[in-house]
């Protein structure tokens, strides 16, 4: 495994009366040679640098360009790295006239054989989100580490303690629930000096958090995860950063923040976005306003912002070996910028698949957003994969609604009737809950058989399931959306918890019979072609239950999401023609045979999964 190496400064004595450049960042702090894209920028920042004059002397590699902004202390240098260029250090010089006024050693290593064509998620996998904080606390020395705020677990605002060693002791878990993919809410530096914990306010963008861990270790987590079959997706952030970045103490140019160091903040009407009569103020606000006072907004019209946040996504899915990106706050960045962001990724990893955050239920909204749309506009985005807030959102209402004209269940069959609005529906990542969303128990007000039959709706139909940690022991919340308590601790991710989510230790019947539940469930899926690459056929919802059928010639899987209070028998001649005769099948959930030539008992409050 090549080592990440910081590289180092060395500065030379100059001439009396002159002053030796003090140079704090150079960024990307490493790069790789055999990259299709070869140009790649350096930002440089120090005491005056951008007076300085640039030069290098390395086989195949040469400064095509050197760009300067309104701030005397910065310098963007382009770097052609070509083909002949070798793994190694090579030595930059900055120099004044003639003299040398700094060195610095920069470091190209080689890159992972199959880099480029390296596999990403799609519908075969299943996803557990976690928040790293939140998690599992592998190593107490590291709550505090220097930044500005520590654990503090009492209070759910504050930091937690959990970190990459909790995550990594809690690998073999999440592989044996069944998931092939772990979205991390973000790893990298927050040092706020409060609510820091969720990780979306970042201070340096080549950093994982000290209080996490290093950039090391995150690269040996996602090679443990990998040892076991499981990708990586790493939660993106290119619309704000945190109040305490290093570049708010002095900006690398004046239009590098919208509106400077002002908080002036978005309307968060997406709305705008896409609104053929909307003012120009109303969607400059909504694009250019920061979206809370602690996160100031980048402007990725300046081509050196664009850069910069394009050659970051790139740097951390090289370095770190990852399976997949999430974008945050997807539709608050410049629309322009984000299809450049996007091919920019393809065209270094073809088969990369990146999932955007458009956070609205109406399914017109998201599906703006995703690669193949046409839209009235004249907008084509570059986007693959959109998140399904308006099923995500539909659902547990639907659950619990009394089923009447317009109401109940008839909602899920609405909201996957408008699927033509997308260029693909198979490319829509569908969840009960998230980090942003009340838990999917409180959802349905606490009926555990409800967050089943969500959890079955949303691992059975089309598109990317992904599942929040510690659905599977019924971490519960406020119905209400309140962050810090929806996004509670692990249970068993502390020493001298009372139970454990890792061992089963302590836990309810319940729990453990939803953690079996989740188990089953994602361990089948991952053997259904029918639900992993299938076509869905879906049928009216009619007394208390919805019917849809997953099918691909090889495999027919049968759901049946079933809300009534009582048992009761489901007649199957409506559905023969999807049937097609078949005398029987095997419900997955129970290992039992089921005769699909009679009616089919159903349980009270109890949605089935029939494959054959």
């Amino acid at each position: 495994m090549v080592k990440f190496l910081l590289a180092a400064i060395l500065v030379l004595p100059l001439a009396a009366g002159a002053s030796s450049p003090a140079i704090g960042h150079v960024e990307p702090p490493s790069w790789w040679v055999g990259m299709k894209q070869a140009s790649l920028q350096l930002m440089v920042h120090g005491e005056q640098v951008g007076r300085l004059e640039p030069a290098l002397a390395y086989p195949g590699v040469r400064i095509t360009g050197v760009e300067r902004t309104d701030n005397p202390n910065y310098l963007f240098v382009t770097l052609d790295i070509g083909k002949d260029a070798r793994p190694g250090e090579l030595e930059l010089q900055f120099k004044r006239g003639k003299e040398v006024a700094a060195r610095h050693r920069y470091r190209l290593d080689p890159r992972r054989a199959g880099s480029a064509e390296r596999r990403s998620f799609d519908a075969s996998d299943a996803i557990y989100l976690l928040m790293p904080d939140r998690f599992a606390n592998g190593n107490p020395a590291n709550d505090q580490a220097g930044m500005l705020e520590g654990a503090e677990r009492r209070a759910p605002n504050k930091r937690h303690g959990g970190d990459l060693a909790g995550m990594q002791a809690g690998l073999d878990y999440v592989r044996d629930l069944g998931f092939t993919m772990i979205w991390p809410t973000p790893l990298l530096e927050n040092n706020q000096p409060a609510y820091s914990y969720h990780g979306y306010a970042l201070t340096d963008y080549y950093k994982i958090d000290p209080r996490f861990g290093s950039n090391a270790d995150f690269r040996a987590y996602v090679a443990a995860a990998k040892a076991r079959g499981i990708g990586v997706i790493h939660d993106i952030v290119l619309n704000h950063i945190g109040t305490s970045h290093w570049w708010m103490r002095d900006l690398p140019a004046r239009d590098w923040i919208n509106h400077g160091t002002v908080f002036k903040p978005t309307n968060n009407q997406h709305t705008v976005a896409q609104d053929i009569h909307a003012a120009p103020e109303e969607k400059a606000r909504f694009f250019d306003g920061w979206f809370v006072e602690t996160m100031p907004d980048l402007n990725q019209r300046n081509k050196l912002v664009a850069r910069y946040l394009i050659q970051n996504t790139l740097w951390w899915v090289e370095y770190a070996d990852l399976a997949g990106i999430r974008e945050d706050t997807y539709s608050y960045s410049d629309p322009a910028f984000l299809n450049e962001w996007n091919r920019a990724l393809v065209r270094e990893y073809p088969h990369m698949n990146v999932v955007g955050e458009e956070m609205d239920a109406r399914p017109h909204m998201v599906a703006y957003w995703q690669k193949g749309v046409v839209n009235r506009d004249g907008y084509r985005s570059e986007l693959p994969t959109v998140m399904d807030f308006p099923l995500s959102d539909t659902a547990p209402e639907a659950l619990l609604a009394p089923e009447s004209s317009g109401k109940g269940l008839i909602r899920i069959y609405e909201i996957l009737a408008a699927d033509y609005l997308y260029a693909d529906p198979m490319k829509l990542m569908v969840f009960p809950d998230n980090h942003d969303r009340p838990r999917v128990l409180a959802q349905v007000d606490n009926n555990i058989d409800l967050a089943r039959s969500n959890l079955v709706l949303m691992a059975t139909t089309r598109g990317i399931p992904q599942v929040f940690y510690g659905t599977e022991v019924l971490i519960g919340s406020p119905k209400q959306r309140e962050d810090g308590v929806l996004r509670a601790d692990m249970p068993g991710g502390w020493a001298g918890d009372g139970a454990s989510a890792f061992t089963g230790a302590g836990l309810s019947a319940s729990q453990r019979d939803m953690q079996a539940f989740v188990r089953t469930l994602f361990n089948w899926r991952k053997t259904s072609s029918a639900v992993t690459g299938g076509k869905l056929t879906h049928y009216l919802p009619q007394d208390g239950s919805y019917v849809y059928f997953r099918h691909d010639g090889k495999q027919t899987v049968m759901v049946v999401i079933n809300k009534n209070a009582g048992d009761t028998r489901l007649a199957l001649e409506r559905f023969a023609g999807m049937i097609k005769g078949a005398p029987s099948a095997t419900n997955v959930l129970t290992g039992a045979k089921v005769d699909l030539r009679t009616p089919l008992a159903l349980p009270a409050m109890t949605s089935v999964v029939l494959a054959w």
